[in-house]
């Protein structure tokens, strides 16, 4: 059976004042195209397929591996207004470090060190989103100094950054 319904809305347009005019040409044919029952039951996906999920490798050792990520836009609580979130990605074990919005580059990097690494040493690896804290030339340059990876990850890609 193929697929019935109306063809987009500006071509719906384009074909309806070819043969006829009425003052709200655009807003009725949208109203009725909201309202058409076929419509409503013949949703096209627009979305590529998505390939099967790739496991990860297995980690080995308690924080080798860890995501990090911030929540902003908290009410100010003591001069923070933001909590940068750090997970290890074997154990699930978190730390929420009250940080502000305003930090620079150089004020998170040294909050990472006294919270974390002076707890768990420096990792392998560091799953990162795209956040301009993390892409800048500082933070890149200070993990392959010091031997870390960053791998960022992509929107809709629960494989590297899906328990954050």
């Amino acid at each position: 059976m193929p697929y019935s319904g109306h063809p987009r809305y500006k071509r719906t347009v384009t074909t309806a004042r070819k043969q006829y005019y009425w003052q709200l040409v655009k807003k009725d044919i949208m109203e009725y195209i909201v309202r058409c029952q076929k419509c409503q039951q013949v949703k096209v996906e627009h979305q590529h397929s998505t390939r099967l999920l790739q496991p990860l490798p297995m980690l080995e050792w308690k924080w080798e591996e860890i995501s990090m990520d911030f929540i902003i836009g908290l009410p100010m609580i003591v001069r923070h207004d933001s909590i940068m979130v750090v997970v290890d990605k074997l154990t699930k074990s978190e730390h929420f470090i009250p940080v502000k919005s305003t930090h620079k580059i150089d004020d998170i990097a040294r909050i990472f060190m006294k919270e974390i690494f002076r707890l768990h040493g420096l990792p392998n690896a560091i799953i990162l989103d795209r956040d301009v804290k993390f892409t800048s030339n500082f933070w890149k340059g200070l993990f392959k100094y010091l031997g870390t990876q960053l791998n960022f990850s992509t929107t809709y890609h629960p494989q590297t950054y899906g328990k954050t």
